[in-house]
């Protein structure tokens, strides 16, 4: 009998620590897969971030320099917004801001949007999505080039009623079987510009950056009356 239960104590120990080193390996393991996942998901936006302002255009070190701005209830994201500066020569020549599209097909979609200091859209891309894979992902710059149609545009090129996909009366190509993810896009961007506007005082002051006279003055009534036209468009 105890050589019975001397063998049972030892399966019992062997299989104990059979268990703690599996247990272990496998956390292990998951905490690799998940760093190597978070490096690459910062290599790519490392990578848009350069798409949106190439190092020619900034003397800066555009991952680094970083400001922080109010929260709005218009963003669908929670808390203050950091985004990234670029700078020439010292002088503050775009924003980068990491927008959220909450309604896409299947779910949120990550996006980054350049804008320089009038307003004028440098560049969008897509950092994060669920779409679906042959329809709503055409907005990733390696399946189509609809995402390019955003540069050069502003909060009032097209009008406030035109930033839509076309099927709804928009300026915006929609993809073949996919209307809800471009659409989502297209909202999310035209909702960004939106609060570039709104914040654009604070946006010079914590950038250092003395306004231009040749800008049109944008009085309260006016922000209030383009918002509430383009959330009813």
């Amino acid at each position: 009998m105890a050589a019975i239960a001397q063998s049972i104590r030892r399966s019992a120990i062997g299989l104990g620590l059979f268990a703690v080193i599996t247990g272990g390996t496998i956390a292990l393991t998951q905490a690799i897969t998940e760093e190597r996942i978070q490096e690459q998901a910062a290599r790519a936006e490392a990578q848009a971030l350069f798409e949106i302002i190439p190092e020619s255009r900034h003397t800066n070190d555009l991952l680094r320099d970083t400001v922080q701005l109010p929260a709005s209830e218009r963003l669908a994201q929670p808390g203050p917004l950091t985004v990234w500066v670029a700078r020439k020569d010292d002088r503050p020549i775009g924003v980068i801001m990491p927008i959220v599209a909450p309604d896409g097909y299947s779910g949120k979609i990550n996006l980054l949007v350049g804008v320089n200091m009038q307003g004028t859209i440098l560049g969008v891309r897509v950092t994060g999505h669920r779409e679906t894979p042959g329809l709503g992902d055409r907005i990733e710059t390696k399946k189509s080039d609809w995402i390019y149609s955003f540069e050069g545009r502003s909060l009032d090129k097209p009008p406030h009623r035109e930033w839509n996909v076309k099927k709804n009366g928009g300026e915006f190509d929609q993809f073949t079987g996919a209307t809800i993810t471009p659409r989502a896009v297209v909202k999310a961007v035209q909702k960004a510009l939106i609060y570039f506007r709104e914040n654009r005082q604070i946006i010079r002051e914590r950038l250092n950056e003395a306004p231009s006279l040749r800008e049109k003055t944008l009085n309260p009534e006016a922000i209030a009356g383009e918002s509430s036209n383009t959330e009813h468009s």
